[in-house]
């Protein structure tokens, strides 16, 4: 007996071992196939985000959404209902594996009125009734659902299912459903970004078109008169500005030479608001200002005539228009002028060595019908300095929150007129100490800002007429 013990022991382990040896086998086989999921669920998960890294076109990447979801989980289908930027039901992102599953849901999302109302996926109860919605024509189905949140907005609503008999719905299912939903809707925010960028790409083509046209309609250089230096500049706040000046000869059948010494219209005016609106309103006024000047009319029945042009567009867009209107003969050196409640230019006189405004009564542009307006001249005399400028020279805010002011101004002025610079000259000094003020290294203008300055040249003599 005991000489067989040793063998008996030998034939009783032998199936245990066996057994042993197959449970390891299919242990390790189980582990190797995890292994294997794992990774062909990561090549998935990757795949998708590099195609939200690289994609283009947003459907084409929400197409691979519900077939994402059907291959990480393993379930028969998918679907995803996306919401637009507004909220609204996204009717033509409806995406669904397979294709033909249910297609009279399909058509009942796709109609559905209230999803194409603003606001509809940000409601509680609008999501409680898509999801009956769809478990009611998915009612042979176990159904998981889960929100598709960016930046803490609800972006849409995505759905996994199979057949009632397969039990899905672990932790694991719902963590890769999950990270689908959350790559889905980090997706739909950027192409929402996108769109904003798009349109305000779009837009500021079509300011800087704008402030291109419109700067073609300000004198690109001062023209040539008999007598007198020119300098002109205008610093808008915005691409486009509202700020207007212009030079306009009163006849138009001279030639170069005739023009120089005949009569010139010198303008400045200024629409109240700032950008687009201010810089469309300032292009319709100059050609209507154009037109008025070949009349020949004095300063006073144009800005009438010109109130009388532009008060029912004016109404309509709720601004008005301040404008001062002058006309130069140069050959007389008399200079005739009206205001519709613009500053007031400044004149240096070479004589006095004073500055004194030139002002008339009159209404803004646009205020009231039938308004009058008061008309002025003067004779200048060589060395006399003239300055005419908007409201955003010296509404101009400094750095201390203290405005540029009139005073200011003047005081430059008369500095620089005393000095004996040419018109240019001035023109630069005063921006270069409103530049000084503002601290236009920090701060832009608030308000478009534009300067004329004319000064009579020093060894002008008036003909005798």
């Amino acid at each position: 007996m005991k000489e067989n013990s040793p063998i008996s022991e030998q034939q009783n382990q032998h199936p245990t071992n066996i057994f042993s040896s197959a449970a390891s086998k299919s242990l390790s086989d189980l582990v190797h196939s995890l292994s294997q999921e794992q990774v062909v669920n990561q090549d998935l998960l990757l795949s998708l985000s590099f195609a939200l890294r690289s994609f283009t076109n947003l459907q084409r990447f929400l197409e691979l959404i519900p077939l994402l979801v059907t291959q990480l989980v393993g379930v028969k289908g998918s679907l995803l209902i996306p919401f637009q930027d507004n909220g609204s039901l996204w009717r033509e992102q409806l995406q669904m594996v397979p294709i033909d599953e249910d297609q009279e849901l399909f058509r009942k999302l796709f109609l559905l009125e209230k999803g194409k109302k603003t606001g509809f996926g940000m409601e509680g109860k609008n999501i409680e009734m898509l999801d009956c919605l769809v478990q009611r024509h998915l009612d042979s189905s176990n159904v998981i659902a889960t929100s598709i949140v960016s930046r803490g907005r609800q972006r849409g609503r995505l759905y996994a299912f199979d057949k009632k008999e397969i039990v899905f719905g672990s932790n694991v299912h719902r963590k890769h459903i999950q990270i689908v939903a959350d790559l889905a809707g980090v997706a739909i925010e950027n192409d929402a970004i996108f769109q904003v960028i798009r349109n305000h790409e779009k837009v500021d083509r079509q300011i800087s078109i704008g402030a291109e046209i419109q700067s073609q309609l300000l004198p690109d250089q001062c023209p040539v008169i008999e007598g007198v230096e020119l300098a002109a500049c205008c610093r808008p706040a915005f691409q486009v500005g509202g700020d207007y000046y212009d030079f306009m000869p009163t006849r138009s059948d001279l030639n170069e030479t005739a023009k120089a010494s005949g009569r010139w219209a010198l303008v400045i005016g200024d629409v109240m608001g700032k950008g687009v609106p201010a810089g469309l309103l300032m292009t319709m006024l100059r050609g209507m200002l154009r037109a008025e000047v070949l009349t020949g009319l004095p300063p006073d029945s144009i800005l009438h005539d010109l109130n009388q042009l532009a008060l029912e567009d004016l109404t309509q867009s709720h601004r008005f228009v301040t404008l001062f209107y002058s006309d130069y003969d140069a050959k007389s050196r008399k200079l005739r002028f009206a205001n519709a409640a613009h500053n007031p230019p400044l004149l240096w006189s070479s004589k006095t060595k004073s500055i004194n405004r030139l002002d008339t009564p009159g209404l803004l542009i646009g205020l009231q019908p039938e308004a009058e307006y008061g008309c002025g001249e003067i004779f200048l005399q060589p060395g006399d300095v003239l300055l005419y400028y908007t409201d955003g020279v010296t509404e101009a805010p400094g750095i201390s929150g203290e405005r540029f002011d009139e005073n200011r101004l003047i005081t430059f002025l008369d500095k620089f007129a005393k000095e004996g610079l040419g018109a240019k000259q001035i023109l630069n000094k005063l921006f270069e100490r409103l530049d000084g003020f503002v601290g236009v290294s920090d701060h832009h203008l608030e308000d478009d800002a534009s300067m004329v300055v004319l000064k009579v040249k020093e060894s002008t003599v008036p003909e005798l007429t």
